[in-house]
């Protein structure tokens, strides 16, 4: 019996599949538990309407980050940070500095989707890539620089904002 697989199963299919299963197997365990549907013409017509219709919502998917990785790649991000003897950091850039100096440039770019190998401990410019999908991959360039001495420029700009967003006594 010829059926059209509605789900991934392990060891039979993968969604979308027609494949020729035992006619018992279809009656007493993939028909009831909506697992298949028998592959008539119009469940065929059916399937392959849903194909072409996840496929193009897809490509338009893709042409999207595809202009979001191109913006992307265009920005260069500077992050200021604290060094020590030797401008050794204090600590690293990880990817959330990364992504909140993205929001600060208007980019919003989850963390991790930043695909950085290891947190970034000297100063200097790094490439890193971002994957936005699987088949689309964007590159800034991060510039990691000492802080001011007089110390007025955060890393992460949040700081500064936190202690003006607390309330006072006087309010």
């Amino acid at each position: 019996m010829k059926v059209i697989l509605r789900e991934d199963l392990q060891g039979v299919g993968n969604i979308g599949d027609i494949l020729d299963v035992a006619s018992g197997f279809a009656r007493n365990y993939l028909f009831p538990r909506n697992k298949a549907m028998e592959a008539t013409g119009r469940n065929l017509k059916a399937v392959e309407h849903a194909k072409r219709m996840i496929g193009e919502k897809a490509r338009k998917e893709k042409a999207s980050l595809e202009e979001v990785a191109k913006k992307i790649s265009a920005i260069s991000v500077t992050i200021p940070v604290q060094v020590g003897k030797d401008d050794k950091l204090f600590g690293a850039v990880t990817a959330k500095d990364i992504a909140e100096a993205l929001v600060a440039q208007g980019v919003e770019v989850d963390k991790r989707k930043i695909e950085l190998g290891h947190p970034i401990k000297e100063l200097g410019t790094v490439s890193v890539p971002i994957k936005l999908h699987s088949q689309v991959t964007a590159t800034v360039n991060v510039t990691v620089v000492k802080r001011d001495a007089s110390g007025d420029a955060p890393a992460s700009g949040k700081e500064g904002e936190r202690i003006d967003a607390q309330p006072t006594k006087d309010d």
